[in-house]
């Protein structure tokens, strides 16, 4: 049985909290599934040229390459300045084999989700958090058998975005809420529910369509 567990981090004891002071409006998001060897986050809320700024003003950040721009947002593969507070943050959330599988943030504050093989994993990555002196705060801690093991491939935000989807009637036809209506009963952006479904789509695919026995390349990433 694996332990999903959603936390909520202060910027200033994350990453990117000189960034937020400059750039407040921004919304950062991993996107896990560009690179292999850094994080790349799609940024959203402000212009380039600002997000851009607040990326050279932040002491953590060594460099930031953009990758893809849209009319909404931005694509950035991001290196973190190597020994710093944040690098040693994301070793201590990961360390034991946990795997980083959402982070998102906005207003200061990230929101992650992280997956641990048990809750002794998770007790010990915490306590490790609380021990330099990190403000984490638990949110919600779900137990996940492995037998059910395509329950296993949707993070608790994209179960959740599906389910209140159902709820609504947003599959029926014609619907009976749009997304924007749907994602303000959620209390979050109707980029940010878009997104939840993107990748929940995906996923679900990904588990129908691949052969019994073979691992999902979604979790290969």
């Amino acid at each position: 049985m694996s332990t999903i567990a959603d936390l909520r981090l202060p910027a200033a004891d994350a990453a990117l909290a000189i960034a937020f002071e400059r750039a407040p409006e921004a919304t950062f998001e991993l996107e896990s599934s560009v690179s292999k060897t850094r994080p790349s986050l799609w940024v959203a809320g402000v212009d380039r040229e600002t997000v851009e700024r607040a990326f050279a003003a932040d002491p953590t950040v060594a460099a930031a390459e953009l990758l893809v721009e849209t009319d909404s947002r931005l694509l950035y593969d991001v290196t973190f300045v190597e020994e710093t507070d944040t690098t040693r943050l994301w070793d201590d959330l990961l360390v034991d084999g946990g795997s980083l599988l959402e982070a998102r943030a906005s207003d200061g504050w990230w929101q992650v989700t992280v997956r641990y093989r048990d809750r002794d994993t998770l007790c010990d990555a915490y306590d490790r958090l609380v021990d330099r002196g990190i403000n984490a705060d638990l949110r919600r801690v779900t137990d996940v058998s492995e037998a059910g093991d395509r329950e296993t491939r949707l993070t608790p935000e994209q179960e959740e975005a599906l389910e209140a989807a159902l709820e609504y009637g947003y599959f029926e036809i014609p619907r009976d809420i749009s997304m924007e209506e749907l994602a303000d009963e959620l209390g979050i952006s109707h980029q940010a529910l878009s997104e939840r479904f993107r990748r929940a789509y995906e996923t679900l695919v990904d588990a129908e369509l691949q052969p019994a026995g073979e691992r999902s390349r979604l979790e290969r990433r």
